[in-house]
């Protein structure tokens, strides 16, 4: 894309959603061009730093007149007239599945973002969140040590945010994709992010929501999901955790509860592509419920988890990710010290 262009593309984001819908409309730029007439001309030097970026390797600009622009964006109300990304655009083509959740996560929380995403990468499907901290944070980090990852971004594709997620923007860029419509050197305003939240859910083939209040902004990107008519998962708690809260409104609205992994793949229709392990063994997608027999191991007063994996004798991961599921299905509770078996009526 020459400067020229580049310019009229620049010019067009920055127009009211009602003239870019008018764009959409037309065949080429060159025929857009005549409709941007009365909107203000792009600064040189945003010019200049958008045409920086994207002369750098593996920087890439698909717009909505291009054949790479992705085909389930163009099914939602509003799409974005182009896309600013860093790393292997390809990744946009392959099934997404989003994943979201509270900023400040509980442990069960981040570890059950960690399990999900585990799984879901292991199965093939591109794990795709917001780089936010908490649920998202630990969901991208989980399915990048697996495969890889994609972030939709708040801010241009050139800015660090937030800033704690530097080093984990890096990675992603490396062995993942990150997507912005905002151009280069756009940094995060409160109006960007549901923007973010619905391209988010409309590149997806679903959305699971992980721990949400009931004023989270996970729920925004939830009913996006449901009004761009993709399937809504929501993970259950306890009924006392007030981080749950939104959760069980999402399922009281319909969505769809889940406890494993392999739930979401059968609702979906994925096919399990398991990947292989370094030393070439078949490494499946362990999504099934919580290892009941493991619950034997769990007092009724509080047990800790060195004692737990040494009664066991499982692995250290196998049973971190069945305590974390045993306790979601209410058979168990963390406190501190470890876990304690609850009573079942």
């Amino acid at each position: 894309m020459d400067a020229d262009e580049l310019s009229v593309v620049l010019q067009a984001l920055r127009a009211p959603a009602r003239l870019q819908r008018k764009i959409q409309r037309q065949s080429s730029w060159s025929a857009a061009r005549r409709l941007l007439s009365d909107q203000p001309m792009v600064r040189p030097a945003d010019l200049e730093r958008s045409h920086n970026w994207l002369h750098q390797p593996h920087h890439h600009l698909i717009d909505w007149f291009s054949p790479d622009y992705p085909a389930p964006l163009r099914e939602i109300p509003q799409p974005p007239l182009a896309l600013f990304v860093h790393g292997d655009p390809e990744l946009l083509n392959r099934p997404q599945l989003g994943i979201v959740g509270s900023r400040k996560a509980s442990p069960v929380g981040l570890h059950s973002a960690s399990h999900f995403a585990t799984g879901l990468a292991r199965a093939g499907i591109i794990v795709s969140s917001g780089l936010a901290l908490g649920i998202d944070s630990a969901a991208h980090r989980a399915a990048l040590s697996e495969s890889t990852t994609l972030a939709v971004l708040a801010t241009g594709p050139d800015i660090y945010y937030p800033p704690r997620n530097r080093q984990l923007q890096q990675q992603i860029a490396q062995g993942g994709l990150l997507v912005s419509e905002f151009p280069p050197g756009m940094t995060a305003r409160r109006d960007h992010f549901p923007r973010r939240n619905r391209i988010l859910s409309g590149l997806s083939q679903g959305i699971l929501v992980i721990e949400a209040q009931r004023q989270s902004g996970s729920l925004i990107t939830a009913r996006l999901a449901a009004e761009h008519n993709r399937t809504v998962f929501a993970l259950p708690g306890s009924v006392w955790d007030p981080a749950m809260a939104g959760c069980h409104q999402l399922i009281r609205e319909g969505a769809t509860l889940v406890t494993a992994v392999t739930e979401i793949l059968e609702e979906l229709n994925f096919a399990p592509s398991p990947i292989h392990t370094s030393d070439g063994t078949e490494n499946k997608c362990s999504g099934s419920l919580a290892n009941l027999k493991l619950l034997a191991n769990v007092g009724n007063e509080t047990t800790s988890v060195d004692t737990i994996i040494a009664r066991s004798g499982l692995p250290v991961a196998i049973v971190t990710e069945q305590l974390v599921l045993l306790e979601l299905e209410g058979h168990i509770v963390s406190v501190a010290g470890g876990y304690i078996k609850m009573g079942r009526r």
